[in-house]
């Protein structure tokens, strides 16, 4: 009999440690890692430096606050002070989101959404600090001046390779938000009508029949008209790299929820439903879906930005069904991403979070490493999983 209990218990511990974990025990222990990591990060920077990747010796890359990279760090540092209210992270977080200050007046880069957004947005939201308020919208301000109505989009890059003449690429949608949110802040309609255009045009001219997304259209700023369309940092011109699609299904479930616009919705449902079908078992998608050898290398930064606007897209979406199968693949990208594989250990990894994102692998710049706005976005899908589902 005594062998008996002893073989029930046994069995009956096995069962324990074979349940899934739980989001909230899993959202718990991701964020303990992120504070211990993001506390020790702060130490490898100076007063103009921020955090960009790991170099190909396995020594920590910073870079200046110009990078389009640099308001990640301060922006992750304001979702651990979400979760955490840990005033440490809280003093780091206004520190490292005040060196970006200069940023406001930056007209000769489209990535000022990116730098802002995730610095003074996430500060401004959490702490109403209005001085914040005021950085968001001169850079908005110096971000609209990159419109052209000829093209009917901002300009994305300045430098002209490969014959360009005014290049944007998917990513410029991101930057999108900035203008959002400083026109309903300020009551600016020529900021709305902005972003309104770029969506618009690039909702014409970036996307297959497929629904899945270029990475860059060149325009003729004499007329508009399409020169070319290019897949820059993905495997080919036709194929599809993997956050390039990311950036667009982010980009046009954040446009729907800022506009209310309907045609906004349904092309993030058609580039969901696409990507639905293309991703891997294990949700993390590939660094380009249609490489020969695409499995080589996994992106973590194309999941962790996947997971968050899939999240987001199960709010918004009406049919019940759709809503459960978004949000499922969310949960299934952020265990991926939160197992051991992708999930840096306290002390390693350069104090990032996530392991194995690609950059840009055609570039062989960043290819396999830890990337800032992975662990921004994972964090990010975290705590919107956590709202979703309370």
């Amino acid at each position: 009999m005594k062998k008996k209990w002893l073989l029930l218990g046994f069995t009956t511990f096995l069962i324990s440690c074979s349940k899934q974990e739980s989001m909230d025990t899993l959202t718990a222990r991701v964020f303990t890692i992120a504070e211990q990591q993001y506390l020790a990060m702060d130490n490898r920077l100076d007063d103009t430096t921020l955090p960009q990747s790991i170099t190909p010796d396995s020594t920590f890359k910073p870079s200046t606050i110009y990078w389009w990279c640099s308001g990640f760090y301060p922006g992750s540092l304001w979702y651990i002070y979400e979760y955490t209210q840990n005033n440490a992270v809280k003093a780091l977080a206004e520190k490292n989101t005040l060196k970006l200050d200069p940023i406001q007046y930056v007209t000769n880069d489209h990535d000022v959404g990116f730098q802002l957004n995730c610095s003074y947005g996430n500060g401004f939201r959490l702490t109403g600090n209005e001085a914040y308020k005021n950085v968001l919208y001169q850079g908005a301000q110096s971000l609209a001046t990159r419109f052209s109505p000829i093209t009917g989009v901002t300009r994305s890059w300045d430098f002209l390779r490969r014959g360009w003449r005014y290049p944007v690429i998917i990513d410029n949608m991101m930057n999108l938000e900035l203008l959002m949110f400083a026109s309903k802040a300020f009551a600016n309609d020529t900021l709305e009508y902005i972003a309104r255009t770029h969506a618009n045009t690039t909702l014409k001219n970036h996307f297959r029949e497929d629904y899945s997304s270029y990475h860059l259209v060149d325009y003729d700023p004499e007329d508009g008209h399409v020169r070319s369309r290019q897949t820059v940092q993905g495997y080919a011109n036709e194929s599809l790299w993997g956050r390039g699609q990311a950036w667009a299904l982010y980009g046009y479930t954040m446009m729907y929820r800022m506009t209310g616009d309907e045609k906004y919705l349904i092309h993030a449902e058609h580039i969901a439903d696409m990507l639905l079908l293309r991703l891997p078992a294990d949700g993390v998608p590939y660094w380009d879906f249609d490489a020969p050898n695409g499995n080589e290398y996994r992106d973590a930064s194309a999941g962790a930005i996947m997971a968050s606007a899939f999240v987001e897209l199960s709010g918004l979406v009406r049919d019940k069904k759709m809503k459960k199968t978004y949000l499922s693949m969310a949960e299934k990208q952020l265990r991926t991403l939160a197992s051991p594989h992708y999930l840096a250990e306290p002390g390693t990894n350069c104090n990032f979070i996530l392991k194995h994102s690609v950059g840009n692998l055609p570039e062989k710049s960043e290819v396999d490493v830890p990337l800032s706005y992975a662990d921004y976005y994972f964090l990010e899908a975290l705590l919107r999983y956590k709202k979703a589902t309370e």
